[in-house]
């Protein structure tokens, strides 16, 4: 005998039961209300890629170590999307001259990544992406970091709860050269170390350090800059663009008020090689939650790799769902249920015609109201357990005394208070509801 399937489903993946997806759509939801009334538009592309398109946009560890990726019947190398970021860069150099720059855009993709699953990161997710392309300008930084601000505030979260935590790769750049001497390919690699001190032990960070040439004084130069605020870190490279671009952009979110979420930290690099300007990092305050939940930044050539001598500047951050359920949890920022608040279950007697059931369904649906008729033959009792169970918020009670007199009863769940009126008068009593 075959060996049963089991009814789990694949490790670091998820099922949506109904709930579930109430949740989610209820999330998705404000981020959509958010984004769009910032004029931002909404696109999606393929879950398939060619995985040279990650190896050359994102780097090789993600291309080759993080991706599901296979040998399609044409002998074609394909990844399934572990991001977002190529994609949207590739679609736009695609239709250049079609597109109306600047652009707003936003998706909402499933993406995969073969990784151990942990808190806060599984194989499966979802990921907020939000980009401006066309705009070279600290106000695409700010408009980026401001719709982040937005989106947590939207849910109900302030300043307590959450930090952006900001730098600039140029910035990076100039300062590890001054320090250390480098050329920008050995930046690259200083920022490599830099991006997972908090990731491994002190010793390790330092051995790596050195063995990229650095002494202990050049490391402590650099560990100076990681409790420096900006005017001071700025101080220290002030021709550098990149200190330009953080001076910009502080002087913006001081006038904005924002500045009151947002920090200066020298440690934020972001790992994926083309990020170029400011980049950002999303932090949860809550000491059990203490952690990066997203991030993102500039990307001024991606877009140029894939058109020669084009120039289009991009900026943008990715939002993974499970962070964001983490964070609204943590701080007690879920709501208590996603029902809708009027969802109506018309009960069911033998006596009275099924046809006079679904016409009663009908109308209520025609008014913009959720409804259905029970659907099987349990006695009365039942059905209002099943209403209960099922978070439904009225029942509507039409026997045949009830059919015979032209009125229907209407019983609301949450208060057990009942009341009697006519077809007509359902629908004006439920839509004040609404």
């Amino acid at each position: 005998m075959s060996e049963k399937l089991s009814t789990q489903p694949y490790k670091g993946t998820r099922d949506f039961y109904p709930r579930e997806m109430r949740m989610r759509n209820w999330f998705f939801g404000v981020i959509r209300h958010v984004l769009e009334r910032s004029a931002f538009e909404e696109y999606n592309g393929p879950m398939l890629e060619s995985l040279a398109l990650y190896a050359a946009k994102s780097g090789e560890e993600l291309a080759n170590e993080q991706t599901y990726n296979f040998t399609d019947r044409g002998d074609r190398r394909m990844a399934i999307r572990p991001e977002m970021t190529p994609t949207v860069a590739r679609m736009v150099a695609g239709k250049m001259g079609e597109l109306n720059f600047p652009l707003k855009w936003f998706s909402i993709p499933n993406m995969y990544r073969c990784e151990r699953p942990q808190r806060g990161r599984l194989r499966e997710f979802w990921q907020i992406n939000v980009d401006i392309f066309g705009c070279d300008g600290f106000e695409a930084d700010l408009e980026v970091i401001s719709s982040a601000i937005a989106l947590l505030r939207a849910f109900g979260a302030d300043e307590s709860m959450f930090t952006v935590r900001i730098n600039n790769r140029r910035f990076f750049n100039d300062v590890i050269a001054a320090i250390a001497g480098t050329d920008p390919e050995g930046s690259r690699k200083v920022s490599k170390v830099i991006d997972r001190k908090g990731k491994i032990p002190r010793e390790e960070y330092e051995k790596e350090l050195r063995e990229l040439g650095l002494s202990d004084g050049q490391i402590a130069k650099i560990d100076a800059l990681y409790t420096m605020d900006v005017s001071d870190a700025i101080a220290l490279c002030p021709d550098s663009v990149g200190a330009g671009e953080l001076r910009q952009l502080f002087d913006a979110l001081d006038r904005t008020g924002l500045r009151k979420y947002c920090v200066f930290d020298f440690g934020i690099i972001r790992g994926l090689d083309y990020y170029t300007g400011t980049v950002f990092e999303v932090f949860d305050n809550a000491p059990e939650n203490n952690r990066a939940m997203f991030g993102g930044g500039r990307y001024d050539n991606l877009v140029g790799l894939f058109v020669k001598n084009a120039k289009v500047s991009g900026v943008g951050y990715g939002m993974g769902d499970v962070t964001l359920e983490h964070f609204l949890e943590t701080h007690k920022l879920m709501p208590a249920s996603f029902d809708e608040s009027v969802k109506v279950l018309v009960t069911r007697f033998e006596d009275v015609p099924y046809d006079r059931y679904l016409a009663l369904v009908d109308t209520l649906r025609d008014a913009d109201i959720t409804a259905s008729v029970y659907l099987g033959t349990k006695k009365f009792g039942k059905q209002i357990d099943f209403a209960v169970k099922d978070g439904y918020s009225h029942v509507l009670i039409m026997g045949g005394d009830e059919a015979a007199r032209g009125v229907v009863r209407v019983k609301d769940l949450n208060t057990r208070e009942e009341c009697e009126t006519t077809p007509d008068g359902v629908i004006a009593l439920l839509k004040d509801k609404q």
